[in-house]
Protein backbone atom coordinates (compact mmCIF):
# COMPACT_ATOMS: atom_id res chain seq x y z
CA UNK A 1 0.00 0.00 0.00
CA UNK A 2 1.46 3.37 -0.97
CA UNK A 3 2.20 6.03 1.61
CA UNK A 4 -0.16 8.97 1.92
CA UNK A 5 1.24 12.53 2.12
CA UNK A 6 -0.67 13.43 5.30
CA UNK A 7 -0.18 12.01 8.77
CA UNK A 8 2.21 9.64 10.50
CA UNK A 9 2.19 5.95 9.69
CA UNK A 10 0.24 3.97 12.29
CA UNK A 11 -1.24 7.07 13.94
CA UNK A 12 -4.84 8.17 13.30
CA UNK A 13 -5.40 11.72 12.12
CA UNK A 14 -6.24 14.50 14.52
CA UNK A 15 -7.90 17.77 13.65
CA UNK A 16 -4.66 19.15 12.21
CA UNK A 17 -4.30 16.35 9.69
CA UNK A 18 -7.96 16.61 8.73
CA UNK A 19 -7.48 20.33 8.12
CA UNK A 20 -4.45 19.56 5.94
CA UNK A 21 -6.51 17.10 3.96
CA UNK A 22 -9.36 19.57 3.49
CA UNK A 23 -6.92 22.25 2.31
CA UNK A 24 -5.85 19.93 -0.52
CA UNK A 25 -9.39 19.71 -1.92
CA UNK A 26 -10.43 21.96 -4.79
CA UNK A 27 -13.70 22.62 -6.58
CA UNK A 28 -13.47 20.82 -9.92
CA UNK A 29 -17.02 21.17 -11.24
CA UNK A 30 -20.31 22.91 -10.48
CA UNK A 31 -23.24 21.40 -8.59
CA UNK A 32 -25.31 24.39 -9.69
CA UNK A 33 -24.55 23.98 -13.38
CA UNK A 34 -24.34 20.19 -13.72
CA UNK A 35 -27.03 19.10 -11.27
CA UNK A 36 -29.43 21.80 -10.11
CA UNK A 37 -29.99 23.53 -13.45
CA UNK A 38 -30.82 20.16 -15.00
CA UNK A 39 -32.97 19.07 -12.09
CA UNK A 40 -35.14 22.19 -12.09
CA UNK A 41 -36.05 21.57 -15.75
CA UNK A 42 -36.94 17.88 -15.70
CA UNK A 43 -39.50 17.31 -12.93
CA UNK A 44 -42.30 15.29 -14.54
CA UNK A 45 -45.99 15.94 -14.06
CA UNK A 46 -47.25 14.50 -10.81
CA UNK A 47 -44.01 15.13 -8.93
CA UNK A 48 -42.64 17.93 -6.78
CA UNK A 49 -39.11 19.08 -6.09
CA UNK A 50 -38.65 19.11 -2.32
CA UNK A 51 -35.78 20.96 -0.68
CA UNK A 52 -35.14 18.72 2.31
CA UNK A 53 -32.13 20.54 3.75
CA UNK A 54 -28.77 22.08 2.95
CA UNK A 55 -25.18 21.28 3.83
CA UNK A 56 -23.86 23.50 6.63
CA UNK A 57 -20.53 24.09 4.86
CA UNK A 58 -22.38 26.55 2.57
CA UNK A 59 -26.17 26.38 2.77
CA UNK A 60 -26.71 28.66 -0.24
CA UNK A 61 -24.35 26.64 -2.42
CA UNK A 62 -25.43 23.17 -1.32
CA UNK A 63 -29.22 22.90 -1.02
CA UNK A 64 -30.43 19.30 -1.00
CA UNK A 65 -33.33 18.14 -3.15
CA UNK A 66 -35.58 15.13 -3.56
CA UNK A 67 -38.11 14.43 -6.28
CA UNK A 68 -41.29 13.16 -4.62
CA UNK A 69 -44.83 12.35 -5.78
CA UNK A 70 -47.39 15.11 -5.32
CA UNK A 71 -49.50 12.50 -3.53
CA UNK A 72 -48.69 9.09 -2.13
CA UNK A 73 -50.95 6.09 -2.64
CA UNK A 74 -50.86 3.72 0.33
CA UNK A 75 -51.96 0.87 -1.95
CA UNK A 76 -48.82 1.12 -4.08
CA UNK A 77 -45.35 -0.19 -3.22
CA UNK A 78 -42.84 2.57 -2.48
CA UNK A 79 -39.30 2.84 -3.78
CA UNK A 80 -36.31 5.05 -2.97
CA UNK A 81 -33.57 5.86 -5.47
CA UNK A 82 -30.43 7.58 -4.16
CA UNK A 83 -27.42 8.87 -6.08
CA UNK A 84 -24.25 10.73 -5.27
CA UNK A 85 -23.81 9.50 -1.70
CA UNK A 86 -20.20 9.41 -2.86
CA UNK A 87 -20.12 12.65 -4.79
CA UNK A 88 -17.22 11.68 -7.03
CA UNK A 89 -19.17 8.76 -8.52
CA UNK A 90 -20.56 10.74 -11.42
CA UNK A 91 -22.95 8.30 -13.06
CA UNK A 92 -24.79 7.83 -9.79
CA UNK A 93 -25.81 11.49 -9.99
CA UNK A 94 -26.17 11.86 -13.73
CA UNK A 95 -27.86 8.47 -14.07
CA UNK A 96 -30.44 9.49 -11.47
CA UNK A 97 -31.10 12.72 -13.36
CA UNK A 98 -31.45 10.79 -16.63
CA UNK A 99 -33.92 8.43 -14.96
CA UNK A 100 -35.99 11.35 -13.67
CA UNK A 101 -36.07 12.94 -17.11
CA UNK A 102 -36.74 9.87 -19.24
CA UNK A 103 -38.33 7.10 -17.16
CA UNK A 104 -39.78 8.25 -13.85
CA UNK A 105 -43.23 9.20 -15.14
CA UNK A 106 -43.66 5.73 -16.70
CA UNK A 107 -43.72 4.15 -13.23
CA UNK A 108 -45.84 6.74 -11.41
CA UNK A 109 -49.16 4.90 -11.82
CA UNK A 110 -47.90 1.71 -10.20
CA UNK A 111 -45.34 2.86 -7.63
CA UNK A 112 -44.58 5.65 -5.20
CA UNK A 113 -41.04 6.68 -6.14
CA UNK A 114 -38.73 9.11 -4.35
CA UNK A 115 -35.47 10.08 -6.08
CA UNK A 116 -32.60 11.87 -4.34
CA UNK A 117 -30.10 12.46 -7.16
CA UNK A 118 -27.17 14.04 -5.30
CA UNK A 119 -26.81 13.33 -1.60
CA UNK A 120 -23.28 14.79 -1.33
CA UNK A 121 -22.94 17.92 -3.47
CA UNK A 122 -19.68 19.06 -1.82
CA UNK A 123 -18.25 15.69 -2.77
CA UNK A 124 -19.65 16.11 -6.28
CA UNK A 125 -17.92 19.45 -6.73
CA UNK A 126 -14.58 18.36 -5.30
CA UNK A 127 -14.77 14.86 -6.86
CA UNK A 128 -14.48 13.32 -3.43
CA UNK A 129 -15.59 10.24 -1.52
CA UNK A 130 -15.58 12.05 1.82
CA UNK A 131 -17.20 15.24 3.04
CA UNK A 132 -15.04 18.18 4.25
CA UNK A 133 -14.96 16.67 7.75
CA UNK A 134 -13.00 13.71 6.29
CA UNK A 135 -16.05 11.51 6.92
CA UNK A 136 -17.46 9.01 4.45
CA UNK A 137 -21.23 9.64 4.24
CA UNK A 138 -21.66 6.04 3.15
CA UNK A 139 -20.33 4.80 6.48
CA UNK A 140 -22.38 7.29 8.48
CA UNK A 141 -26.03 6.23 8.29
CA UNK A 142 -26.76 5.87 11.99
CA UNK A 143 -28.61 7.79 14.69
CA UNK A 144 -26.80 10.97 15.63
CA UNK A 145 -24.66 10.82 12.49
CA UNK A 146 -21.93 13.48 12.36
CA UNK A 147 -22.18 13.55 8.54
CA UNK A 148 -24.88 16.07 7.56
CA UNK A 149 -25.32 14.39 4.17
CA UNK A 150 -26.37 11.18 5.90
CA UNK A 151 -28.29 12.78 8.76
CA UNK A 152 -30.44 14.96 6.50
CA UNK A 153 -31.25 12.11 4.11
CA UNK A 154 -32.28 9.91 7.04
CA UNK A 155 -34.53 12.69 8.32
CA UNK A 156 -36.14 13.07 4.89
CA UNK A 157 -36.93 9.36 4.75
CA UNK A 158 -38.21 9.39 8.31
CA UNK A 159 -40.42 12.43 7.68
CA UNK A 160 -41.92 10.87 4.56
CA UNK A 161 -42.98 7.91 6.74
CA UNK A 162 -43.18 5.57 3.74
CA UNK A 163 -43.08 1.80 4.22
CA UNK A 164 -40.38 1.31 1.59
CA UNK A 165 -40.29 -1.93 -0.40
CA UNK A 166 -37.25 -1.05 -2.52
CA UNK A 167 -34.09 1.00 -2.16
CA UNK A 168 -31.53 1.23 -4.96
CA UNK A 169 -28.37 3.23 -4.24
CA UNK A 170 -26.28 4.27 -7.26
CA UNK A 171 -22.48 4.04 -7.05
CA UNK A 172 -19.28 3.54 -9.04
CA UNK A 173 -16.01 1.71 -8.41
CA UNK A 174 -13.13 3.68 -9.91
CA UNK A 175 -9.36 3.39 -10.29
CA UNK A 176 -9.03 6.23 -7.76
CA UNK A 177 -10.38 3.87 -5.09
CA UNK A 178 -6.88 2.37 -5.06
CA UNK A 179 -4.83 5.43 -6.01
CA UNK A 180 -6.45 7.91 -3.60
CA UNK A 181 -9.35 6.87 -1.43
CA UNK A 182 -8.15 3.65 0.17
CA UNK A 183 -4.69 5.14 0.92
CA UNK A 184 -6.40 8.19 2.45
CA UNK A 185 -8.65 5.94 4.55
CA UNK A 186 -5.69 3.93 5.82
CA UNK A 187 -3.79 7.11 6.69
CA UNK A 188 -6.79 8.72 8.40
CA UNK A 189 -7.39 5.67 10.59
CA UNK A 190 -3.72 4.85 11.21
CA UNK A 191 -4.06 1.34 9.78
CA UNK A 192 -3.00 -0.64 6.72
CA UNK A 193 -5.28 -1.56 3.85
CA UNK A 194 -4.34 -3.82 0.98
CA UNK A 195 -5.31 -2.65 -2.47
CA UNK A 196 -7.85 -4.81 -4.24
CA UNK A 197 -8.25 -5.50 -7.92
CA UNK A 198 -10.60 -2.95 -9.44
CA UNK A 199 -13.27 -5.02 -11.25
CA UNK A 200 -13.80 -4.23 -14.93
CA UNK A 201 -17.53 -4.03 -15.27
CA UNK A 202 -20.84 -3.57 -13.50
CA UNK A 203 -21.78 -5.40 -10.30
CA UNK A 204 -24.26 -5.05 -7.47
CA UNK A 205 -23.93 -5.25 -3.70
CA UNK A 206 -26.78 -7.09 -2.02
CA UNK A 207 -27.64 -6.97 1.67
CA UNK A 208 -26.07 -9.92 3.52
CA UNK A 209 -29.02 -10.73 5.83
CA UNK A 210 -31.48 -10.73 2.90
CA UNK A 211 -29.69 -10.74 -0.47
CA UNK A 212 -32.80 -11.45 -2.60
CA UNK A 213 -30.71 -13.10 -5.30
CA UNK A 214 -33.49 -13.33 -7.90
CA UNK A 215 -33.97 -9.58 -7.58
CA UNK A 216 -30.22 -9.00 -8.00
CA UNK A 217 -30.22 -11.28 -11.05
CA UNK A 218 -33.00 -9.23 -12.62
CA UNK A 219 -30.89 -6.10 -12.27
CA UNK A 220 -27.77 -7.81 -13.66
CA UNK A 221 -29.69 -9.26 -16.62
CA UNK A 222 -31.04 -5.84 -17.57
CA UNK A 223 -27.67 -4.12 -17.28
CA UNK A 224 -26.04 -6.82 -19.44
CA UNK A 225 -27.87 -5.30 -22.38
CA UNK A 226 -26.13 -1.97 -21.74
CA UNK A 227 -22.65 -2.77 -20.43
CA UNK A 228 -20.49 -5.70 -19.39
CA UNK A 229 -20.73 -7.41 -15.99
CA UNK A 230 -17.64 -7.62 -13.78
CA UNK A 231 -16.10 -11.09 -13.59
CA UNK A 232 -14.92 -12.64 -10.35
CA UNK A 233 -11.16 -12.52 -9.72
CA UNK A 234 -8.95 -15.60 -9.40
CA UNK A 235 -10.24 -16.10 -5.84
CA UNK A 236 -13.91 -15.92 -6.81
CA UNK A 237 -14.25 -12.44 -5.32
CA UNK A 238 -15.03 -8.85 -6.30
CA UNK A 239 -13.40 -6.12 -4.17
CA UNK A 240 -12.56 -8.77 -1.59
CA UNK A 241 -16.09 -10.14 -1.20
CA UNK A 242 -17.37 -13.53 -2.37
CA UNK A 243 -19.36 -13.54 -5.59
CA UNK A 244 -22.72 -15.14 -4.73
CA UNK A 245 -24.24 -14.88 -8.21
CA UNK A 246 -22.98 -13.42 -11.48
CA UNK A 247 -21.92 -9.86 -10.72
CA UNK A 248 -23.33 -9.93 -7.17
CA UNK A 249 -21.54 -9.61 -3.82
CA UNK A 250 -22.95 -8.97 -0.34
CA UNK A 251 -22.27 -6.46 2.44
CA UNK A 252 -24.11 -6.20 5.75
CA UNK A 253 -25.46 -2.74 5.03
CA UNK A 254 -26.82 -1.91 8.47
CA UNK A 255 -23.72 -3.16 10.28
CA UNK A 256 -21.52 -0.98 8.04
CA UNK A 257 -23.87 2.04 8.32
CA UNK A 258 -24.30 2.16 4.54
CA UNK A 259 -26.96 4.20 2.79
CA UNK A 260 -28.54 0.94 1.64
CA UNK A 261 -29.02 -0.08 5.26
CA UNK A 262 -30.92 2.95 6.47
CA UNK A 263 -34.35 1.50 5.62
CA UNK A 264 -36.06 -1.83 6.21
CA UNK A 265 -36.88 -2.30 2.53
CA UNK A 266 -37.14 -5.92 1.42
CA UNK A 267 -35.35 -5.31 -1.86
CA UNK A 268 -32.06 -3.44 -1.53
CA UNK A 269 -29.18 -3.14 -3.96
CA UNK A 270 -26.18 -0.94 -4.53
CA UNK A 271 -25.09 -0.52 -8.13
CA UNK A 272 -21.40 -0.33 -8.99
CA UNK A 273 -20.44 0.95 -12.44
CA UNK A 274 -16.81 1.00 -13.65
CA UNK A 275 -16.30 4.27 -15.58
CA UNK A 276 -12.55 3.74 -16.11
CA UNK A 277 -13.05 0.70 -18.33
CA UNK A 278 -11.72 0.91 -21.89
CA UNK A 279 -15.19 -0.26 -22.90
CA UNK A 280 -17.14 2.43 -21.03
CA UNK A 281 -18.19 6.01 -21.75
CA UNK A 282 -20.00 8.50 -19.50
CA UNK A 283 -23.14 7.93 -21.57
CA UNK A 284 -22.80 4.18 -21.23
CA UNK A 285 -22.35 4.44 -17.46
CA UNK A 286 -25.41 6.66 -17.08
CA UNK A 287 -27.44 4.24 -19.20
CA UNK A 288 -26.34 1.35 -17.00
CA UNK A 289 -27.62 3.16 -13.92
CA UNK A 290 -30.95 3.87 -15.59
CA UNK A 291 -31.26 0.24 -16.70
CA UNK A 292 -30.58 -0.91 -13.15
CA UNK A 293 -33.22 1.39 -11.68
CA UNK A 294 -35.81 0.34 -14.24
CA UNK A 295 -35.08 -3.36 -13.71
CA UNK A 296 -35.45 -2.96 -9.96
CA UNK A 297 -38.77 -1.15 -10.36
CA UNK A 298 -39.98 -3.67 -12.94
CA UNK A 299 -39.24 -6.44 -10.47
CA UNK A 300 -41.62 -4.78 -8.00
CA UNK A 301 -44.33 -4.43 -10.62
Amino acid sequence: MQNYPIGTSGKPWGEGEKAQWKARQNVERSYQEEVLKKLFKIIPEGFDLKEYGALPYDTARYPLYAVIPKSFDANKPSALVTGGVHGYETSGVQGALQFIETKLSQYAEQLNIVVVPCVSPWGYETINRWNPLALDPNRSFYKGSPAPESAQLMKLVSDLALPLTLHIDLHETTDTDNSEFRPALAARDGVTHDNWNIPDGFYTVANTPSPQIEFQKAVIDAVKKVTHIAPADENGKIIGADVVSEGVICYDKKALYLCGGMTDAKYVTTTEVYPDSDNATPENCNAAQVAAICAALDYLK
